[in-house]
């Protein structure tokens, strides 16, 4: 386990300073993500010392954690994220990253082949992002400029290796012809040698500055090999090699770049500008430059530029591109927009709420990228592998070469063509990109359906879920009460019993109230008027209703008042459905009862089904309510188990139970009151990320629709792509078993063995690209 330890002052809120539990709960959500290994905090010195493996969890998001509870934690690092392009192998990418990380004053660095992404921290004191980016050019690679610059570059890259392969081929071919008509001649060894030559003008650059850095890498394995093959007058071999193994590099290159662009098109989803309404012209306005509170016309079928609130007009929004959701959605005066969906036909003024780096859509790439820097740990395995792997089948085929002819018998040229096969195999190229172009494909494939998902490790993690608890309200529930019954007693009538209740509680505060209130609108209640209010906090009210003196509350009020409550079967059943009940009296007799209750969300229920049919094997309901309300929504929903009447510290608890032995436990909440229940979990899934910046910071996964349907989904997606890395795995390592044997034993030759290298690689990529096949249905719980 690699491991970072840092101490690094923190700046916290006063209160703080006579605050033990605030210090304790800044504590233990530290020590509850995942990766973290030791937290201590120095009140006195208000200093941090943490101790984790940078493979889990970035400099960044501990910062972003503390943020969530009012605390700064010092700029001590600077983290940046980079670009590359013309990033050709998966080993020259490892070779990179290790010798960034051996800059003085990188902290640390992590370089995603998949991405060609860089995501390095470093102390500013020290050393620059200059002093990086000229590393990264050191071994060849180009720094990527503007968004609008990569496509093209990377477009002349690709045209440029696939002329000098087409070129390669068609000279090889052209050998291979005259060879056949004519037989052997200067010509022929001229048409080999050429195309060993052209295609090997990218591999050579590449090798050139892997020798320069002091790397050994595919590249200059292949090159060597070729010029091995060409000293022992084996032109064709050197011909063919080449044109494979650059062949075997376009198309890599080409099928990469299909899982690079699943995540520069979520990158890409924001328009650079924007019409803004400034002094009463509409004006274009780069998006970076608009102001929290300035107003934003967006036109039919424009992309939305920014997160905000509509304050004229009305449309459908196409959310797809942030919530996963299939259908547009109407949109009105007060109802909120985020960047990076789409406007339908209507068109609509929206005043903006958030800066363009803090919107909703900066938000999700932000996480996306720092999913990329997180590796997990079968992709751990895979590097650890290589390190070793390949300097031991180099000093392999060292020894094969020098001693073969020694120990064994048989001629030099014999045993050095056989230790140049060698080494063209001996690189693990399938082996290394087995897991990280599998976990970028299903993160991409996760993002554009509406589930954020914080790196590798927590994409494994969530495959290995047996257990799941969930908050009640706003999680399986919706966050208002509706009516579920009207009561009346002693010859009242319902609507008699609705409206002065529906009177009364239009002046409270109660969480009844609005669903009394809403009730009765929905009815068309005529209104009464209300001469007097008064509140008993915890209890209920006392009013006058057009001269009338009623009282509405709980239980216990009314026996304070001296009314009876009658037990009656209806009663019964708006308790046994988990109803909070008020009654309605006038201070003698009893007028009727009211229950309210939260509803089950729509598909809470299909989606418990469904995840039972991916794995699931318990499923836990924690919730603050009472007892009878958390039993019968429980049932509804078909819950294994249920806690009721629940503070956060009773929730961290019951996590901490259910994760003892060996079964692996996920939390689903909001994301800001279960903020420590989602630290203790094994996976903390947060409800509704797209309108919530906090619940995209405190969870590992963030369903951005506000929809429990997702979770399934998102299950089934880390089953599959944990079964695909398996498979990668599984075959890099027995190719590579495969072509050692069959380079020591002359059974393949140095052509066969490019192709087995490259095939693999190939092989590798194309099924992990499975991953980007879009769900049709992201609330399905299976992937196809």
């Amino acid at each position: 386990m690699e491991e970072r330890i840092l101490n690094i002052p923190v700046v916290w809120p006063d209160y703080y300073e006579d605050c033990g539990h605030c210090i304790e709960s800044l504590r233990e959500m530290l020590e509850g993500l995942d990766g973290v290994r030791t937290v201590s905090i120095n009140a006195d010195r208000r200093e941090l010392g943490i101790s984790y493996d940078p493979n889990f969890l970035t400099f960044e998001e501990i910062k972003d954690r503390g943020r969530a509870l009012g605390v700064s934690i010092d700029e001590h690092y600077s983290h940046r994220t980079v670009r590359i392009s013309g990033l050709d192998c998966p080993d020259c990418a490892q070779k990179l990253e290790t010798a960034i990380k051996r800059i003085r004053g990188v902290g640390w660095a992590t370089l995603n082949y998949a991405t060609s992404t860089l995501i390095v921290e470093f102390e500013p004191q020290v050393t620059s992002l200059d002093a990086i980016t000229g590393r990264v050019k050191d071994f060849g690679y180009d720094i990527e400029g503007p968004r609008a610059e990569y496509p093209a570059k990377s477009a002349i890259l690709r045209n440029a290796r696939l002329a000098a392969t087409v070129i390669s081929g068609v000279l090889l071919a052209a050998g291979g012809m005259v060879w056949l008509l004519a037989g052997a001649s200067a010509a022929v060894s001229t048409l080999f040698i050429l195309a060993a030559v052209i295609g090997g003008i990218f591999p050579a650059r590449t090798a050139a500055l892997s020798l320069r850095g002091l790397v050994l890498d595919t590249n200059l394995l292949v090159t060597v090999a070729a010029l091995g093959a060409i000293a022992l007058h084996e032109y064709a071999e050197a011909g063919a090699v080449m044109f494979l193994f650059s062949l075997g590099g376009t198309l890599e290159a080409y099928t990469v770049d299909k899982t690079r662009k699943s995540i520069m098109s979520l990158i890409d989803a924001s328009p650079p500008t924007a019409t803004v309404k400034r002094n009463g012209a509409y004006l274009s306005a780069a998006v970076q430059d608009i102001e929290v509170g300035e107003i934003v016309l967006i036109k039919p079928g424009d992309k939305v530029p920014v997160d905000g609130t509509i304050v004229e007009g009305e449309s459908t929004i196409d959310q797809s591109p942030i919530t996963g959701e299939s259908v547009p959605v109407s949109k009105s005066t007060g109802d909120v927009v985020y960047a990076g969906t789409i406007n339908g036909r209507g068109s609509i003024e929206v005043r903006t709420t958030s800066p363009a780096e803090d919107n909703t859509l900066a938000r999700m790439v932000h996480m996306v990228e720092q999913a990329q820097s997180q590796k997990a740990p079968t992709q751990q395995f895979s590097e650890k592998f290589g390190r070793y792997y390949t300097p031991i089948v180099i000093g392999l085929a060292v020894l094969v070469a020098i001693a073969g002819p020694l120990w064994i018998g048989g001629g030099y040229k014999d045993w050095f063509g056989r230790a140049l096969t060698l080494l063209v195999v001996s690189c693990p190229c399938a082996l290394v990109i087995s897991t990280p172009v599998a976990i970028v494909a299903a993160i991409g494939n996760a993002a554009k359906s509406g589930v954020l998902i914080r790196g590798g490790a927590h994409l494994e993690m969530l495959g290995d879920v047996s257990v799941i608890a969930f908050d009640k309200t706003g999680t399986l529930t919706k966050g208002q009460l509706s009516i579920c019954g009207v009561i009346p007693f002693n010859s009242h009538n319902p609507s008699d019993v609705l409206g002065i209740a529906a009177a009364i509680e239009s002046r409270s505060e109660h969480p009844l109230a609005d669903a009394i209130v809403s009730n009765a609108q929905q009815a068309n209640l005529p209104r009464r008027a209300v001469q007097f209010f008064e509140a008993f906090p915890g209890k209920g009210a006392r009013a006058v209703v057009e001269g009338e003196v009623f009282y509405i509350g709980s239980t216990r009020f009314m026996q304070e008042l001296g009314i009876d409550v009658p037990a009656t079967t209806a009663m019964a059943e708006l308790q046994m459905r988990g109803c909070s009940v008020v009654y309605l009296s006038d201070g003698e007799k009893l007028w009727g009862a009211i229950g309210a209750a939260h509803t089950l969300k729509p598909g809470s229920l299909d989606a418990i089904a469904k995840l039972k049919d991916v794995g699931v094997r318990k499923t836990v309901m924690l919730t603050g309510d009472t007892v009878q309300s958390g039993r019968a929504i429980a049932a509804q929903l078909g819950i294994d188990e249920q806690h009721a009447e629940l503070l956060p510290e009773d929730k961290l608890r019951k996590i901490k139970e259910l994760s003892t032995g060996r079964q692996k436990v996920a939390m689903v909440g909001d994301g800001i009151n279960d903020s420590p229940a989602l630290a203790a979990a094994d996976v903390g899934v947060a409800m509704g990320g797209a309108g919530s910046p906090a619940a995209i910071e405190a969870a590992d996964v963030a369903l951005m629709a506000d929809d429990i349907a997702l979770l399934p989904y998102a299950i089934s997606l880390s089953k599959k792509a944990k079964r695909i890395i398996k498979q990668n795995v599984a075959l890099s390592l027995l190719v590579v078993v495969l072509l050692v044997f069959g380079a020591l034993s002359k059974y393949i030759s140095l052509a066969v063995g490019v192709v087995g290298h490259e095939g693999s690689a190939l092989i590798v990529i194309a099924n992990s690209m499975r991953l980007l096949k879009r769900s049709p249905t992201p609330s399905a719980a299976g992937v196809d």
